[in-house]
């Protein structure tokens, strides 16, 4: 057999081979998921907080999960946020924008990216964000921007804590510089939460990279991220190219950016509702001894202006 024969038999070995490999739409409806020991049941998986009992890598969710474990099942409202108009840049490439927009809300069951949810932690009320991975990459544009501002406003408007799961790629690359604007607007945002002197509490969640970790992300008052994760602006083989040296193993890791000051602290998924919990009792308890102090200095004040009087 010459060398032309075994290269058509050999093509046609690999596309048996590539036939019997299951599809993306099999392997996401499947009951099985993959992590350090192989296949794994999802719903054991789920048990378990989507951690891996084994080598306990956090498992991405999505914003209902995430809301589940953060609220407990059926213990918080997820709020409607408003959906700009769909691709003003009628962007096409491989497919279209809506088109891509249409296969995200088909798989993930949101609207846009990113979602707001109103409970409870402590009996405190709060506000929750989250941004879902599988939803575009978990990248931000117009209407996961809109959401963003929304759950601050909300949280003002209610005098309550803002608190955000913060993941994803960075800005969406379908609406450019609308995309980016929303750097400026959510940055904005969360000054006016900062003006109202209201706790804004952020976990890293993976991966969080890009323009995410630049605005918003990075401002919260303290920072908790999950073990693991990713929180990067560019890519380590980008840095690396650029700085001509050998990064650290784990450079980028929640770990790495916890030793280098960016992160307070490392918390597993299942101790993240107390670590929260307890920050905001001890905050908002100092904030109300503050107040009480103030009004009782004005009353002092008050009752010696009227006996001088």
């Amino acid at each position: 057999m010459n060398w032309l024969k075994k290269t058509i038999v050999f093509g046609e070995k690999i596309k048996k081979i590539l036939k019997k490999r299951p599809s993306k739409e099999e392997i996401e409806s499947s009951e099985w998921t993959s992590c350090c020991k192989g296949p794994v049941l999802k719903k054991e998986l789920e048990e378990n907080l989507f951690v891996c009992s084994s080598c306990g890598k956090h498992h991405r969710i999505s914003c209902r999960q995430r809301f589940d474990i953060f609220f407990g099942k059926n213990r918080y409202e997820i709020l409607e946020t408003p959906l700009p108009i769909e691709d003003p840049l009628n962007w096409v490439d491989t497919k279209s924008y809506k088109d891509r927009l249409k296969e995200a809300r088909k798989k993930t069951g949101q609207n846009c990216g990113a979602m707001i949810a109103r409970g409870k932690i402590n009996d405190i009320d709060v506000t929750v964000g989250a941004i879902n991975f599988d939803f575009i990459g978990g990248s931000v544009g117009a209407a996961e921007g809109e959401a963003i501002i929304y759950g601050v406003q909300h949280a003002i408007d209610n005098q309550t804590p803002y608190i955000f799961f913060a993941c994803g790629g960075g800005q969406r690359m379908f609406e450019s510089p609308i995309a980016l604007a929303n750097m400026t607007r959510t940055t904005l945002a969360i000054n006016e939460i900062k003006k109202n002197n209201l706790p804004y509490i952020v976990c890293f969640v993976d991966p969080c990279a890009g323009g995410i970790s630049a605005s918003f992300a990075m401002l919260g008052d303290i920072h908790f991220a999950e073990p693991g994760s990713l929180i990067a602006f560019a890519g380590k083989r980008v840095i690396q190219a650029t700085v001509k040296e050998e990064l650290p193993q784990d450079f980028q890791t929640a770990e790495f950016v916890e030793k280098h000051g960016f992160v307070d602290k490392v918390v597993h998924r299942k101790d993240i509702k107390h670590q929260i919990g307890l920050i905001l009792s001890i905050l908002l308890k100092k904030n109300s001894e503050v107040n009480s102090e103030e009004n009782e200095t004005s009353e002092t004040n008050f009752e010696t202006t009227a006996k001088a009087s």
